[in-house]
């Protein structure tokens, strides 16, 4: 699924799909790319609905641009990302410099969503991705 409101650049929307496709496989069931005053569901499994609410949950997911202010210089190092585990599933947040992402995906190992924090944060902190 592609939203094409345009909040990232097409490029972007599909390093990111790509990205979380491959360390996640069939087992994702959406990501959501976000930036402080915007938000753009950039895939969405199939077998799902498309009418979620995103915007409290992407709100939510804002507040890691706090953390990684809140937490830098200290001895635990740069803060990297968020996994908050739910009955039927886990979401990955990840945030670099002014934008950020959330996976969501059902039935994986904490090292499985280890792997898509990396791959997103890898796409998202590459030089090209600051120019969407």
């Amino acid at each position: 699924m592609d939203s094409g409101n345009g909040v990232a650049s097409a490029d972007l929307d599909r390093q990111l799909r790509r990205s979380a496709r491959t360390a996640a496989g069939e087992r994702l069931r959406s990501l959501t790319y976000f930036t402080d005053d915007d938000h753009e569901q950039v895939y969405l499994r199939s077998d799902l609905d498309a009418d979620a609410d995103l915007s409290a949950f992407v709100d939510r997911a804002r507040d890691g641009f706090d953390a990684a202010d809140a937490y830098r210089g200290t001895e635990l190092g740069d803060y990297r990302y968020t996994i908050r585990r739910f009955e039927r599933g886990s979401v990955v947040r990840v945030t670099a410099e002014e934008a950020g992402a959330i996976a969501t995906a059902e039935g994986l190992t904490v090292e499985r969503c280890e792997e898509i924090a990396s791959a997103l944060h890898s796409v998202l902190d590459a030089p090209d991705s600051r120019e969407a």
